[in-house]
């Protein structure tokens, strides 16, 4: 059943052209994920949905007595009233689902007022009303923003179990991928829909972009011989010719598609000489609060570090403390003396962006020309990179979208041509084609990346060893990226429970012991207990075998090739989405190697394992 309908919509902000003729439908039932760059009307179009906003031109109808529930991007409180207060306002729920619902999301004190609250505090509050409120369609924007590793995953188990429709922004590919079953896309004026996940999208959308470049083609093929034709003259002014005329205008005057803004980041860097960053021994806490305890550790050059851990447990603590902007309570930060840091922080303050700043202004605070490796490029050029044309450039912050000032700030930060990179959650409201271009900038960034994120694809993008802060303060400390960090984490707790297991017999053991000894006194209990000992094979030391050692060597490496492997298929696999038997040749091939390297991968972990345990003997 269609319960949503968006006909022939036109939308403008401002002097700024959103919306062009476009229409969307919702089915019931769906789970639908909408992406599109910054500035293009993702927000804009989810408060159309809801209600809130009308469209300039077209209509929207909703099917009688659907009920929707929305989640904006900043929510607004009444600073007065306390999070109980704040919560049942919106969505009238019992204190006792209140609670337990914000319990899960980490919101304890329930007697706090709005008006003390985060940011992100805040936004956890609205979603829970968001989620209480009973209705048919629920509109989130920005979900998973402020929500750690664990409260994401719970978010994604909760929609996809949610009975009604559902319609989100969000830039976490992993959650579009889990909960979406269609993804749809806002580029230039139109909605574009496409009946998948996320990586489903990525096919179909390559697939979209070649038809139109074929489509092109032919059109200037066409064109070409027409205009011959023309040239030619025409010496007798026949209805055919005239027809021909008509069609070599209706030609020449068509549009080319429009190729989609792309953000380019060229590499912007200082120098780094041999000390780089050292942390020794640093506490910091706050009351009876232990944010960090006793943690060191010395940076290398091109270090990619990911530090995680639930919501307010010290990691924008620990990178305001690199920053300088936070003193530790013991031990201290050590910065050579080429150091230059760029801070990327999770939240942008009106002092920090001032309203009534024009945007190249903001940029020439930073530096009016920077050097990159095709020279120098003046920040007018460097904004015009960013998306940000000659126009927008004259114009006040205070007419930005959020994701264009997070988009704006990155700018600045990179400006700056800072060697050790600290981004604290960058892709909160990042577009997804910023954080790809991100990504791939990271990857040739020469210097240190520190990231705080609760975004699991980023960290598995770029991250090369993980952090995990402890409730008692301690940084734990691990390989790869978040999903080497999750399955190493599962090995860890296999353990646990081996080792709970074994203490078990042992306190079994010793209980038979201790029986004995009551019913036949000491000496017969010790001689039971050597006795019982006397009976054990002799503790055989664990080492590899031949195979195993060859395997642990070249694992990693055959891992690497077959994740190359896959990545080139994929690629010309979105090469050939017009040519069937060959996509079904390369999707076979995929499917192969994606088994092996699922194979591999449990090889992998059982030698990790493995390998573990005898350093533990």
């Amino acid at each position: 059943m269609n319960i949503l309908t968006i006909d022939n919509i036109t939308k403008s902000f401002g002097d700024r052209p959103l919306f062009d003729r476009t229409s969307f439908y919702l089915q019931e039932g769906e789970k639908v994920g909408i992406i599109g760059i910054n500035g293009t009307g993702k927000s804009t179009l989810l408060k159309m949905m809801a209600g809130l906003e009308e469209p300039d031109e077209g209509s929207i109808t909703r099917a009688n007595h659907v009920v929707c529930s929305y989640l904006p991007q900043h929510p607004l409180f009444q600073e007065k009233d306390t999070v109980i207060e704040a919560v049942r306002r919106r969505c009238g729920a019992d204190e006792s689902q209140i609670k337990s619902m914000l319990t899960r999301l980490g919101v304890t004190d329930f007697e706090a007022v709005c008006g003390a609250l985060s940011g992100g505090q805040r936004k956890r509050l609205a979603l829970v009303a968001a989620l209480l409120e009973p209705s048919d369609l629920l509109i989130l924007d920005e979900p998973t923003n402020h929500l750690d590793h664990d409260m994401a995953q719970w978010l994604e188990e909760q929609l996809k179990s949610y009975a009604g429709a559902v319609v989100m922004v969000t830039h976490d590919r992993y959650f579009l991928d889990s909960v979406s079953n269609r993804i749809v896309e806002i580029d230039k004026g139109k909605i574009y829909s496409y009946q998948a996940g996320y990586a489903g999208f990525l096919e179909l959308k390559a697939a979209r972009e070649e038809a139109a470049l074929a489509s092109e083609r032919k059109r200037k093929s066409i064109l070409r011989k027409e205009l011959e034709w023309v040239k030619r003259g025409a010496r007798a002014r026949t209805t055919k010719q005239k027809a021909r005329l008509e069609r070599y205008e209706e030609l020449k005057n068509a549009s080319a598609p429009a190729a989609d803004g792309k953000v380019e980041i060229s590499s912007v860097s200082s120098r780094l000489g041999k000390t780089t960053v050292e942390i020794d021994h640093i506490s910091k806490a706050y009351g009876d609060k232990v944010l960090i305890r006793d943690f060191s550790y010395i940076f290398l050059k091109n270090d990619r570090v990911g530090f995680i851990g639930s919501n307010g447990c010290g990691k924008t603590t620990l990178m305001k403390i690199l920053t300088g902007e936070i003193l530790p309570d013991k031990g201290e930060i050590v910065l050579g003396q080429t150091v230059k840091i760029g801070y990327y922080a999770q939240e942008i303050g009106e002092m920090e962006m001032p309203a009534g700043k024009r945007v190249i202004d903001y940029i020439r605070d930073v530096a009016e020309n920077v050097q990159t490796q095709e020279g120098s490029v003046s920040a007018s050029q460097m904004l015009e990179r960013f998306l940000f044309e000659g126009k927008d450039q004259c114009g006040l912050l205070s007419k930005l979208s959020g994701g264009e000032k997070r988009r704006l700030n990155l700018l600045k930060v990179l400006m700056g041509a800072p060697n050790v990179l600290i981004l604290d959650e960058p892709t909160n409201d990042l577009d997804i084609t910023t954080l790809t271009i991100l990504e791939d900038y990271l990857d040739s960034f020469s210097g240190i990346v520190i990231t705080v994120s609760h975004d699991r694809y980023f960290l598995d993008r770029i991250a090369k060893r993980i952090f995990v802060f402890t409730k008692g303060g301690e940084l734990k400390q691990y390989e790869g990226g978040y999903t080497d960090y999750k399955i190493r984490l599962m090995s860890e707790d296999g353990e646990e429970k081996g080792r709970a297991a074994d203490d078990s017999k042992d306190m079994g053991s010793s209980k038979d012991a201790d029986s004995s000894k009551a019913a036949g006194g000491n000496k017969d209990g010790e001689n039971l207990r050597n006795k019982k000992n006397s009976w054990k094979e002799p503790c055989k030391k664990l080492k590899f075998t031949y195979k195993e050692q060859k395997d642990y060597e070249v694992i990693e490496g055959e891992i690497a090739a077959l994740e190359e492997k896959i990545s080139g298929l994929e690629q010309q696999i979105m090469e050939a989405a017009t040519d069937f038997v060959k996509l079904n040749e390369l999707t076979g091939q995929k499917q192969q190697a994606e088994q092996e390297l699922e194979e591999k991968m449990d090889r992998w972990m059982y030698l990790e394992d493995l390998k573990g345990r005898i350093e533990a003997q």
